[in-house]
C-alpha cells in the first residue's frame, strides 16, 4: 500500500506548472498544498522519533511528512543493502519550516 507521505498534494496539471516541483526535492513546508488535513496527520513532538536515523526520510515527497509522527512511526526504512542510500540522503533541509 502507498503510504500517504509518497504522494503530492496538488493535482497532475498543477504540479507541470509549479515551481515547487523540483527532482528530488520535497514540496516545501510553506506551500499552500503541502498542508495535510488527514486525521493521522500529529506534528512529532519526540526527538527520539524524530532523529529516527533508520527511517528514510527521502520517501517523504512533502517536508511537512518528515516531522509527522504518522510517517515516522510507520515510513519505511533505508534499505542497508541499497547501493549509495546514505549518500543520497538531503538531511540538509531535513526540518526547514
Amino acid at each position: 500500500m502507498e503510504g500517504c507521505w509518497s504522494r503530492r498534494g496538488c493535482d497532475d496539471e498543477m504540479q507541470g506548472r509549479c515551481p515547487h516541483n523540483v527532482s528530488g526535492e520535497p514540496c516545501p513546508a510553506d506551500c499552500h498544498y503541502a498542508a495535510c488535513h488527514r486525521p493521522t496527520h500529529v506534528v512529532c513532538e519526540d526527538f527520539g522519533v524524530l532523529l529516527n536515523p533508520k527511517r528514510n526520510y527521502e520517501a517523504a515527497v512533502k517536508q511537512v511528512c518528515r516531522f509527522c509522527e504518522h510517517f515516522l512511526v510507520h515510513g519505511p526504512d533505508i534499505d542497508p543493502n541499497a547501493p549509495n542510500g546514505r549518500e543520497k540522503f538531503s538531511g540538509r533541509n531535513r526540518f526547514i519550516l
